[in-house]
């Protein structure tokens, strides 16, 4: 009986939330108990009009009635069962990021351009809508394009290369241009209502690249602050919507050249610690010899490092021995 009411506990049976406060935070997307624990008081005075005091009760009533505490490895364990992995159609690829790129996180690929980076968002976008059993993860992908480098065309050679339906496939990809900082995040922000009010079953979402338009709004030393306050809000809700919806958040980066290595690779990741802590994977990728490219796993939480080498072909990535 117990199992039976907790179940009934909807968001008007959290202290301060009348009926006109709790359909405010539906609209906005904030329709259960998680989504309200996991919220700022910020947020909820926002969304909801209430005083900051009333937000922070709500907040920690949804967290008392989700027994938000600590649980036992052998649950996370089992939590775990949960993560689908995507090919990326390469199998040393695949093994070098543990068998595919991983829901419930975000991984980042940087490089100089014609890295590949943007090859691997097409093929996320097309591979995420296979069968499980083939490498997918049968949902769709949502793609937020910050530098116009999204093509359809690509996706419907891809598609093809597969055998599938490119029509289909193309209908299952929403796709946005983000023309500065605030628009990008705003986009991230309006996937949960995709999901949440549109019920779709969205599995991928691809943001390429992150960082292009904070280098070039937040220009000199000055404005470094307020730029990886933006980014790491940024960073937060992208990994919010990976580990409350289970999606695979793949984002590329830019890099810039250290003038101070006088040995080895000089290059590196925009965005600096902030992106780098909200990254589960990284990966650095660099053209190889004969038009190939290289993929280095640069961190992982469980994977060792090292590196691959692949093409990119019309029907995707193939390695190279």
């Amino acid at each position: 009986m117990k199992m039976n009411e907790k179940k009934k506990i909807t968001i008007e049976d959290l202290p301060g939330i009348g009926a006109a406060s709790a359909e405010k935070l539906r609209e906005a997307g904030y329709d259960n108990l998680m989504a309200i624990a996991t919220a700022s008081p910020g947020e909820i005075v926002e969304i909801a009009g209430l005083g900051d005091s009333a937000a922070k009760k709500a907040i920690q009533g949804a967290r008392n009635k989700l027994d938000m505490g600590f649980e036992s490895g052998e649950d996370l364990l089992k939590r775990r069962e949960q993560v689908i992995k995507i090919t990326t159609g390469s199998k040393n690829f695949d093994q070098l990021v543990g068998g595919g790129f991983e829901t419930g996180c975000i991984s980042e690929c940087f490089s100089q351009w014609g890295g590949g980076k943007t090859q691997i968002a097409h093929l996320l976008s097309v591979h995420a809508q296979l069968p499980k059993d083939q490498g997918g993860a049968e949902g769709m992908a949502v793609y937020i394009d910050t530098e116009g480098t999204f093509r359809p065309e690509r996706i419907k050679q891809l598609a093809e290369g597969k055998g599938i339906d490119a029509n289909e496939v193309l209908k299952n990809i929403k796709v946005a241009r983000a023309f500065n900082s605030d628009h990008q995040m705003l986009l991230a922000e309006k996937v949960n209502d995709l999901i949440t009010k549109d019920n779709l079953p969205i599995k991928v979402v691809i943001v390429d690249s992150l960082t292009a338009h904070f280098r070039s709004e937040f220009i000199g030393r000055g404005t470094l602050s307020e730029r990886q306050q933006k980014l790491n809000k940024h960073m937060h809700t992208l990994m919010k919507l990976a580990t409350t919806h289970n999606i695979c958040v793949y984002v590329t980066n830019q890099v810039m050249s250290k003038p101070d290595v006088f040995f080895g690779d000089p290059t590196e990741a925009i965005g600096g610690n902030v992106v780098g802590h909200n990254s589960a994977f990284r990966i650095y990728l660099r053209k190889g010899k004969k038009g190939s490219r290289v993929a280095k796993l640069i961190d992982a939480p469980n994977l060792p490092d090292g590196e691959v080498c692949f093409m990119v072909t019309e029907k995707g990535l193939v390695d190279v021995e």
